[in-house]
């Protein structure tokens, strides 16, 4: 087959590459890659077979801000593509970081007119910013990305964009180029329980761009920002990420952004020191909208006050088109929920914000007006409009681009309903980061990201998101102890040390990164923090035992607010210990580097473990309140314990199961593991009833509840409906209900191993780095399995069914069992929708 699926840098044709480029492609045999520059061949290489999913370039130092071709040549047929180069060389040709001498809270506007050379071969803008930077060129915008550049720890990296705007302009003629300033996490205003108004790179906005243009000869010609371009309060009146935006139409200059615009009375632009961070091509996928949304219902709770329905949760804001008199004020809130009179809950239960909330003013300039917030998103399904007439309104669902790369199906419709609410609610808080609710918080949090890492990856293309986002935990240990437990982070006051379950996240989504993608620069990239911060782990533990502020957090019985379960939080601290020392040893030994270290640590804690926590095949500790599911259910996760304990340990969590009528009892650390673990030690019947409950506690209690996302509590009266935390119920669809898992780095090698046959059929597909493994099982009126599986090249498989274990090359098989399952399936469960 021919090369397919070209990438650099898990990207097809990406704009900005500012490190040394991967090559990836699908398709395997013997292969030959060529890079090529403006000027020729820059670097070729070959092989007879790829050992890993990329190839990384190890030629002549590239130019920056330059296009280059590659091609991949296999089994007698090419394929080419392209990337195009950042800013490689640190020079940014005298361009500096620009806002508004005289701040008011207002966004900034800043321009420059510019006439380009008499022919134009390329162009490329380059944009930084400290908060976001909405770019137009004559009006136009230059890019369909929101909410950019994105954000970091501005005192470690700042991140700029690249894109090529050749077609954007047009030799010879004047043209203008716009900016328009938010505040993001870098500016922001209003202060609220995480303290970003007070982080170290707390400032006004500004931004620093640069345009290079290079004409038929070859020459450049630039266009940089300083103090002459011109600058003045925008329409845009506030703007926080909490709080909500307003726009008063009055103050839009009517052609600002386009040349011949009168701009005398504009102040000088300002130069300021911008963020101190090191300058990165900003590596995730854009921001864009995905969708929109007309309202399924609008009720009028009151003369000039609406409430407008829509059909899910989701994370973005309203896109209105109104008229109206000049000074007529449009109000827009936001919430998840109704309140008991009709109206929209808009408040702020814990009293995380000073000030308004999810709000957003639209001021009418007596003309039409089409709008949508510039800087700010939203978590919401019901929105409450305020105004004199009611504008059209529909919703816009805003997130990080990621394709769906993985599918799930199966014969209990429930089922199905988990997984899609679970990648809905994944999409609603992918902003640039891994988020933990759009509402109410759109911060970071590291535990969260370390127990949705394997489901995101099994469907999403985030493999960059995370790697990212990875740096950024790395970034937020500032060279010594732990991560923090929000990462970028701002210098929050609350101190949640020790925290090894969230910092876990610093050693278990890399490896997570390495398994499901083979991406092992990031290993590379995170070994020296990873490992330092494991010694100082280590070095706080009490004879091989570890402890934590944040244990399984939101099990049933805890507040809905949320809170830790009554158990003793020293056992999950301690597996989660366990589990990353073991991950580093092997990490070790992957880059070749000593892992004794790592494992007579580990064997130190599993003995300690067993001594202090493990009696009569029961897991427990001190101040637990009753049988605990979660401690079992960890040790097993992660093999704390030795082989002749695991069984028993195991039964006793599937009796505990039964006794609560098939509920669980875990919060967000051990409900990723539960099905698993009770698949894993012959209990799938136990972890089926439990996934299919329609009662308190269970993710069916959530869907006759009317759920149309995942909430951050079992309880209804959970704090927020945007949470995927515990939705890790997914990864056991996946690997144990479709049956695939991935056995070797990269899906090199993967295991087809069906374990819940009762359900009578599923299917799955994940995206390889190799190309889509895919199957196909159902029981059969007789009892016997029958299976289809698609093995890209590249890749193997081992299949296991009932009385069957083989091994499959790359192509397409059926297979059927040796064995009957018996009886044959009878799946009594009542589906529900």
């Amino acid at each position: 087959m021919s090369p397919s699926s070209l990438r650099v840098e898990h990207t097809a044709e990406p704009v900005g590459v500012d490190v040394a480029p991967r090559f990836s492609w699908h398709g395997s045999g013997a292969w030959r890659l060529e890079v090529h520059g403006p000027a020729g061949l820059v670097w070729s290489t070959s092989g007879t077979e790829r050992p890993a999913p990329e190839v990384e370039y190890d030629g002549p130092a590239l130019a920056s801000l330059t296009r280059y071709r590659w091609s991949v040549t296999a089994n007698g047929a090419s394929t080419h593509s392209t990337f195009v180069t950042g800013v490689l060389d640190g020079d940014w040709r005298g361009a500096r970081f620009i806002g508004h001498a005289h701040p008011s809270g207002a966004a900034p506007l800043l321009r420059r007119e510019f006439t380009p050379p008499a022919s134009i071969a390329e162009a490329y803008l380059v944009v930084a910013a400290g908060g976001y930077a909405r770019v137009t060129i004559d009006g136009e915008l230059v890019e369909p990305a929101v909410l950019s550049p994105g954000f970091t720890d501005y005192d470690v990296t700042a991140q700029y964009t690249v894109t090529d705007v050749t077609a954007l302009l047009a030799a010879g003629r004047r043209f203008a180029v716009g900016l328009e300033l938010g505040r993001g996490f870098y500016g922001m205003a209003s202060p609220n329980t995480w303290n970003w108004e007070t982080a170290p790179w707390h400032a006004e906005p500004c931004a620093r761009l640069l345009l290079v243009i290079r004409d038929e000869q070859g020459a450049e010609h630039v266009l940089t920002t300083d103090a002459t371009w011109g600058a003045i309060d925008g329409p845009t009146r506030y703007d926080d990420l909490h709080g909500g935006e307003d726009h008063d139409a009055r103050r839009e200059p009517p052609g600002w952004d386009t040349p011949g615009f009168d701009d005398s009375e504009w102040d000088d632009a300002w130069i300021v020191a911008g963020p101190r961070g090191r300058a990165v091509n900003q590596r995730q996928p854009p921001i864009e909208v995905a969708e929109r949304f007309d309202p399924t219902e609008i009720v009028e709770l009151e003369p000039g006050r609406w409430v407008l329905t829509f059909p899910r949760v989701i994370a973005g804001w309203l896109e209105i088109e109104a008229e109206g008199a000049a000074g007529e004020l449009i109000e827009l809130r936001h919430g998840e929920r109704l309140r008991a009179d009709g109206s929209v809950d808009t408040d702020d239960p814990l009293g995380y914000f000073a000030g308004r909330f999810q709000l957003d003013r639209v001021v009418l300039a007596g003309a039409p007006l089409r709008w949508r917030p510039r800087f700010v998103y939203h978590g919401f399904q019901y929105a409450e409009v305020r105004a004199a007439r009611l504008p059209r309104v529909r919703a816009a669902l805003v997130h990080t681009r990621a394709d769906r790369t993985g599918s799930f199906t199966c014969d209990i419709p429930l089922l199905e309903t988990v997984h899609e609410l679970t990648v809905r609610t994944v999409l609603n808080n992918l902003h640039g980061i891994p988020t933990d609710t759009p509402m109410l918080e759109k911060n970071g949090w590291t535990g969260d990201g370390m127990v949705g890492a394997r489901l995101m990856l099994q469907n999403l293309d985030v493999q960059e998101l995370l790697a990212k986002w990875c740096a950024d935990i790395a970034a937020s240990r500032h060279g010594s102890g732990a991560p923090t437990v929000l990462a970028p982070d701002g210098g929050w006051t609350m101190d949640w040390s020790p925290a090894p379950t969230w910092h876990s996240a610093l050693v278990l989504i890399p490896w997570e990164l390495w398994m499901q993608r083979g991406d092992r620069r990031v290993l590379v990239d995170l070994w020296a923090d990873a490992s330092d911060y494991l010694r100082f782990e280590l070095a706080r533990t009490v004879d091989g035992i570890a402890d934590t502020t944040l244990g399984d957090w939101v099990s049933p019985e805890t507040p809905a607010g949320g809170g830790n379960a009554p158990e003793d939080t020293r056992i999950a601290a301690t597996a989660f210990l366990v589990a990353m020392l073991d991950v580093l040893a092997a990490w070790a030994t992957e880059l070749g580097e000593p892992a004794e270290e790592w494992r007579d640590a580990a064997a130190r804690s599993r003995a300690a473990f067993v001594s202090l926590f493990v009696r009569d095949g029961i897991v427990a500790g001190e101040g637990d309140e009753g049988f605990r599911q979660a401690h079992g259910v960890l040790a097993l996760a992660f093999d704390v314990l030795p082989e002749a304990l695991r069984q028993g340990v195991a039964d006793s969590v599937a009796a505990d199961v039964r006794a609560r009528g098939d509920h669980l009892s875990t919060g967000a650390l051990a409900t990723k593991h539960l099905l698993p673990q009770l698949t894993r030690f012959g209990h799938a019947d136990a972890a089926l009833a439990v996934a299919t409950q329609t009662t308190f506690p269970s993710w069916g209690f959530w869907v006759t509840q009317g759920a149309t996302s995942l909430w951050e509590h079992w309880k209804p009266e959970s704090r927020s409906r945007g949470h995927y935390f515990l939705g890790t119920v997914d990864d056991w669809l996946f690997a144990d209900v479709a049956g695939l898992s991935p056995v070797a780095p990269g899906w090199r090698h993967a295991l087809i191993a069906p374990c819940v046959l009762d359900v009578g059929g599923a299917s799955a597909s994940v995206e390889t780095p190799y190309g889509t493994l895919a199957v196909h099982w159902t029981v059969g009126d007789d009892g016997h399995v029958e299976l289809d599986a698609t093995v890209p090249e590249g890749v193997t498989a081992t299949l296991r069914l009932p009385g069957t274990e083989t091994e499959l090359a790359s192509g397409r098989h059926s297979v059927r069992s040796h064995q009957a399952v018996y009886p044959p399936s009878t799946v009594t469960i009542e589906p529900v929708m």
